[in-house]
């Protein structure tokens, strides 16, 4: 058989790998589909077949001759593997849709998945070539696919996000692609992902925290694994940043600034959005100001604000105001005394030392519960006796 005959030439011309050969040939010949889709995930991610257009041709003279017999999903993932080897994207378009045709004509159940899948590589090099309409055209189809599917393949999720992530990214879109980046990382374990990767990504995706609009809560990045990349490199700075924007530690960020300040100006993005950070930053502080302050104490002097974010008191006004209309607190403004009542501050994912200092209030509230109770006590012990 051709199949068999191509995997004996590929025996002769690579030896060191006469066991792989060997074993694909055994399950191709005992028609263990299951075990040789298994057995090929791991060949294909070989380092040795990263480069070139050997798994092209390891496609077009081994895999189309099963390729019905296997998983649809997996067939699509390897679909895409080899699609990434074509020096053409053109080509490569055309492959893939191939692909499409021929799990189409399958008549298989839910064949939504894997050409999802697929199109999404579709998408993904038509914004490589500079076709944000078709990509997001492609993208807009691939959301009204998700939302009408149930019980859907980690993977396609991925594929979705990661495509969403990297259209957005090229439209600058920051919040946007936090949302996306963090939903990819959702549906896709770390460890799968090579270190160069990672901190690409963990750069990228913290740039778009800090310059995302009505991105506020970083409690979330900092405690997810990703961003821990970035610590021990020459941009572990940004780390610093991050941590400095979730305490709303104006000192210490402006610190950061001037001990870092060339690398902060190699960042054209972080250069032109200086005065929202300092108001992204100042927002932050007065929101840690109230997340530190007793229930009791919600009514805060304008003068304390403005006093921890080195601003007049009409700046703080505006401060305030645009956290009320952000919807990140709830609360009245009283200027005729120089205060603001707080009723509400928007929920945030706490890190190790606000956790800390959330247990150290609850410890002095139950400290007052009993001392209260003690008292009670003393003063009524009739009452207390019945």
């Amino acid at each position: 058989m051709a199949a068999l005959q191509y995997l004996e030439s590929l025996r002769n011309a690579h030896p060191e790998l006469s066991e792989w050969y060997s074993t694909l040939s055994d399950l191709y010949e005992r028609k263990l589909w299951s075990q040789l889709t298994v057995k090929l995930e791991q060949f294909v991610a070989l380092a040795i077949f990263q480069a070139g257009d050997t798994l092209v041709q390891l496609y077009h003279n081994f895999i189309t001759d099963f390729e019905t017999k296997i998983n649809i999903l997996k067939l699509a993932h390897f679909a895409v593997i080899v699609s990434k080897q074509y020096s053409d994207k053109e080509t490569a378009t055309i492959y893939l849709e191939g692909v499409i045709e021929k799990l189409r004509n399958t008549g298989e159940m839910r064949i939504e998945e894997p050409v999802l899948y697929i199109k999404m590589q579709i998408a993904l090099f038509n914004l490589e070539k500079g076709d944000k309409k078709e990509c997001k055209t492609l993208l807009e189809e691939g959301k009204s696919t998700l939302d009408s599917m149930t019980d859907i393949d980690p993977s396609v999720y991925s594929s979705y996000y990661w495509v969403s992530s990297q259209y957005h990214k090229s439209q600058q879109e920051f919040a946007e692609f936090y949302k996306s980046v963090l939903l990819y990382l959702a549906y896709t374990s770390v460890e799968s992902l090579s270190e160069p990767f990672k901190l690409d990504l963990a750069f990228d995706l913290s740039l778009s925290a800090l310059l995302g609009e009505n991105i506020y809560n970083f409690g979330e990045l900092l405690t997810h694994p990703i961003i821990k990349s970035l610590l021990g490199t020459n941009v572990e700075w940004l780390y610093y940043i991050l941590e400095a924007f979730n305490s709303g530690n104006l000192p210490r960020y402006q610190e950061l600034c001037r001990v870092h300040g060339s690398a902060l100006s190699a960042q054209p993005a972080l250069v032109q959005n200086e005065k929202k950070l300092l108001e992204k930053i100042n927002i932050l502080c007065l929101m840690e100001i109230i997340f530190s302050r007793p229930s009791e104490e919600r009514t805060i002097p304008l003068k304390v604000i403005a006093e921890r974010t080195k601003l007049t008191v009409e700046d703080v006004e505006y401060l305030l105001m645009k956290s009320l209309s952000a919807h990140l607190i709830e609360g009245i403004i009283d200027q005729v005394e120089g205060t603001v009542y707080v009723s509400w501050v928007q929920p945030r994912v706490l890190v190790i030392p606000q956790i800390k200092a959330l247990r150290d209030r609850l410890d002095n509230w139950v400290d007052r519960v009993h001392t209260a109770l003690v008292s009670i006590e003393a003063e009524t012990p009739d009452l207390v006796a019945v």
